[in-house]
């Protein structure tokens, strides 16, 4: 019988030691699954923006862990009654909910994988996890799903208030240094309540829920919709679609096993049986990154110059607009581009391109974020809210941008 302490303790920069419940989660902490996050970053190719967000998925789903253990002891002490197995499955879900993040994150689901969507992943996971340790995550699954009965209990995993965002809005802010991004998570928590199985926010913490979405809409501007994070990923997600064309019109393309098991097969969301999930497994960032470091050396124009674009952090030039480009421009930018290169217009495409991004900060559609007013009423945040700001919010701004060499530029 093995004598490894499994109650071990972390120390996170953000809020200092994070504990492990109980002997269960280490062992899923300790699954190769979830170690694999370790070599995931949270924030994808935003180091080229901000040199200090390195950290992991695992720094995050470990944080989520531990603001869903104070959310949970501040329940109880509200007399909401939550049982020892509800307990548990709300700890292993946040712990779980980003494991089936690909490398660096989003730019996976577009290139790699045929627009499988990370969550769909992550219940992937879950359900073979769940195979593996005897049906202990039955429950946890429910929630994940939206299945459960109690509904405050997928509010706090999944939600416009949820741990998740807690979490990667505080350790984002920490780990780029944008101070605009911090929030006071501990009021917050602080604040919550259950009422009919509903989660709500005790109207003396409406403050804290404004400050909390002026936080990720501004850190959603600055930060994850930065243009120089917005092209990296788009120059990344090309540069791998561009290895898989290359292959199948039979070009050799070198790269480690799990890579290159996802370059030569085309993965749907139907296609993920256990053997596609185990390679999808042993996928990590330095999978990528080996790749385009070789890459760069290719003797295929567009997949060498891609690679070399990412390596070297000499990107492409993005224009930003209110109002959508014109079919017109992008095509002159893409003939000249092509015949100063002697790229076909196809293959030119992967350097001329348009796109849009949108942020809404807090949605009407969605599940509100209510608020307990003192009178035992229950309103919905924008409607309650004095701040003007929070009504702008509510609305969704959509950019358009344009990418293109720099050497266009004047053009």
């Amino acid at each position: 019988m093995s004598s490894t302490n499994k109650l071990k303790i972390f120390n996170d920069p953000i809020y200092g030691f994070i504990t492990i419940p109980n002997v269960f989660i280490y062992d899923l902490i300790q699954h190769p699954y979830f170690q694999r996050l370790r070599r995931i970053a949270q924030m994808g190719m935003s180091y080229l923006v901000y040199p200090g967000a390195n950290h992991t998925r695992f720094h995050h789903a470990l944080g989520c862990l531990h603001i869903m253990q104070k959310a949970v002891q501040v329940l109880k002490f509200k007399n909401v009654q939550i049982s020892e197995e509800e307990e548990n499955a709300l700890y292993i879900a946040i712990l779980l909910h980003d494991i089936g993040h690909g490398p660096f994150s989003h730019a996976m689901e577009h290139s790699i994988v045929e627009d499988v969507h990370h969550e769909q992943i992550s219940l992937l996971f879950m359900e073979k996890l769940n195979s593996e340790f005897g049906g202990k995550l039955d429950l946890a699954i429910k929630i994940f799903k939206g299945e459960y009965h109690r509904k405050f209990m997928l509010q706090l995993v999944s939600s416009q208030l949820d741990m998740d965002r807690m979490d990667y809005l505080k350790r984002d802010s920490f780990y780029s240094g944008v101070e605009e991004g911090k929030i006071n998570s501990d009021r917050l928590i602080q604040m919550m309540n259950v009422v009919d199985d509903v989660l709500v926010i005790e109207e003396k913490g409406i403050y804290s829920v404004e400050k909390f979405l002026m936080a990720r809409r501004l850190m959603y501007w600055q930060v994850y919709l930065h243009k120089t994070s917005l092209v990296a990923e788009e120059i990344l997600t090309r540069t791998l679609k561009r290895a898989k064309e290359l292959y199948q019109k039979g070009v050799e393309i070198e790269c480690s096993k799990p890579l290159y098991f996802f370059v030569e097969n085309k993965i749907s969301l139907s296609d993920f049986n256990d053997t596609v999930l185990n390679e999808f497994a042993k996928l990590d960032d330095t999978d990528i990154i080996g790749a385009i470091k070789n890459w760069q050396y290719h003797e295929d124009f567009t997949l060498s110059e891609l690679s070399r674009i990412i390596i070297n952090r000499d990107l492409l030039k993005v224009k930003m607009s209110d109002e959508k480009f014109s079919m017109e421009e992008i095509l002159r930018l893409t003939e000249i581009f092509a015949v100063e290169n002697k790229l076909s217009l196809q293959e030119a495409k992967y350097f001329v391109f348009k796109g849009k991004i949108k942020n809404q900060a807090y949605s009407k559609v969605a599940e509100p974020i209510r608020i307990l007013k003192k009178d035992g009423s229950i309103e919905d945040v924008a409607i309650l809210s004095d701040q003007l700001s929070l009504k702008a919010l509510s609305k969704q701004v959509t950019k358009y941008f344009l990418c293109y060499p720099k050497q266009l530029v004047k053009s």
